[in-house]
């Protein structure tokens, strides 16, 4: 374990959540400058925010707050998946591009839930 590291990076979740909202940037460079300030901004705040929140709760005492911001990681990572919804609709990806994106959306989703039953579980043993 490195120790110049934070305990949120280690998590294999948060590593995918990285290279998943590094991923989505690339793809939003080549939007039309108008949607700059709409679309894109919405797309990259709202993957962002899902590696915030994880590592948001992640840094909470408590079990109940750690799942509360797990929970709110998984809204932002459905919000961006309507986002990209809405990048194919206005034709600014393709449909291969979006397909790319929700596999790995649904490979996060996973870890999320797993990480999720695993705070479940801690937060009902220490009761």
């Amino acid at each position: 374990m490195n120790t110049n590291n934070f305990g949120f990076e280690e998590l294999e979740l948060w590593k995918k959540v990285r290279l998943f909202k590094n991923g989505i940037r690339k793809t939003t460079q080549p939007f039309p400058v108008e949607e700059k300030y709409r679309l894109v901004d919405q797309i990259v705040r709202s993957s962002r925010s899902i590696n915030a929140l994880i590592s948001e709760g992640h840094g909470r005492f408590t079990y109940p707050d750690q799942i509360h911001y797990c929970i709110q990681a998984r809204g932002s990572l459905s919000e961006t998946i309507n986002h990209l919804i809405d990048a194919f609709d206005e034709g600014y990806i393709t449909d291969e591009q979006l397909q790319i994106h929700k596999e790995k959306a649904k490979e996060i989703e996973r870890l999320l839930n797993g990480y999720l039953v695993f705070l479940r579980k801690k937060r009902d043993e220490t009761k």
